[in-house]
């Protein structure tokens, strides 16, 4: 039997039997204007459809990258038809993707590693897409998109437990849920900030008196640094997030120096009132 690794994207409609209890002719109606929207998306990311029945749409994909990027362009789309639609017909798809080593049979795919896709996709929210630790390990800082661990899963027929991650919806993958249009300026302020600090305790440290090893002693006789919060001088109150953002990534960053001692976010929110706005 030839064998392969792959990604498998598996996706079913959400609430399918009620949407048919309601209106049999209109639901298949839109269901196979969705599909159809689906096929063309999975082949516009180099995947192709392999399988599925009644609701359900079964593709595979070379790249885990693409087979999430399809992923996400899917839920975006469909979400902008539903839009249109009166809360109670719309058609909402569940998604999982898994990245494993699976049979091929002619132009079928069988195995575990199809199973696990199929299983994630009933974990995920409605309109939302649910991944394998090995698919979030591959897309990693590689899609504008973020992700929370739902840890190990007990999934049916499947031996072992399965990490799972699921798509935050509405959130991209910088840190602290900064938007995909505001990402690029919140990763240029943050390496020029922690550029401007690094300059700073360098030029510190070769001045500091050495009386023993990097990272021996008390905060007391250790080169000490305090990053007190950033204020947001845009103007707009939804970029609140990304001045505390850059605070809290430059506090981190500087903790990792050796034998530098660097004092907790909550006294820096103590001292900052004391010093006033903008300083």
């Amino acid at each position: 039997m030839e064998r392969k690794l792959t990604t498998i994207l598996c996706g079913d409609v959400v609430s399918y039997s009620r949407l048919m209890s309601q209106d049999e002719e209109a639901t298949l109606e839109l269901l196979r204007s969705y599909q159809a929207d689906i096929e063309k998306l999975i082949s516009t990311h180099s995947g192709r459809v392999f399988g599925g029945a009644g609701d359900s749409i079964i593709a595979e994909f070379a790249s885990p990258v693409e087979a999430v990027r399809c992923a996400n362009a899917v839920q975006g789309h469909l979400a902008k038809r539903n839009a249109d639609l009166e809360e109670s017909r719309r058609m909402l798809f569940r998604i999982g993707i898994n990245l494993g080593d699976i049979m091929v049979d002619g132009d079928d795919l069988m195995g575990d590693g199809v199973n696990v896709a199929a299983r994630l996709e009933a974990l995920a929210e409605s309109g939302g897409t649910c991944l394998s630790e090995s698919v979030a390990a591959q897309v990693a800082r590689k899609v504008d998109l973020q992700f929370e661990s739902l840890g190990p899963q007990r999934l049916k027929n499947i031996a072992e437990p399965v990490t799972a991650y699921r798509v935050v919806l509405g959130h991209s993958l910088a840190p602290h849920g900064v938007s995909s249009r505001k990402a690029s300026r919140y990763r240029m302020a943050t390496a020029i900030a922690v550029l401007v600090a690094a300059g700073a305790m360098a030029v510190a440290w070769l001045w500091w008196p050495q009386d023993g090893p990097p990272g021996s002693g008390s905060a007391d006789d250790r080169p000490s640094v305090l990053v007190l919060p950033f204020d947001n001088l845009s103007g707009d109150p939804d970029e609140d997030h990304i001045s505390d953002g850059i605070s809290e990534d430059l506090s981190t960053d500087l903790s990792r120096v050796r034998g530098l001692f660097v004092f907790s976010r909550s006294v820096a929110d103590e001292i900052k009132p004391r010093i006033g706005p903008g300083r």
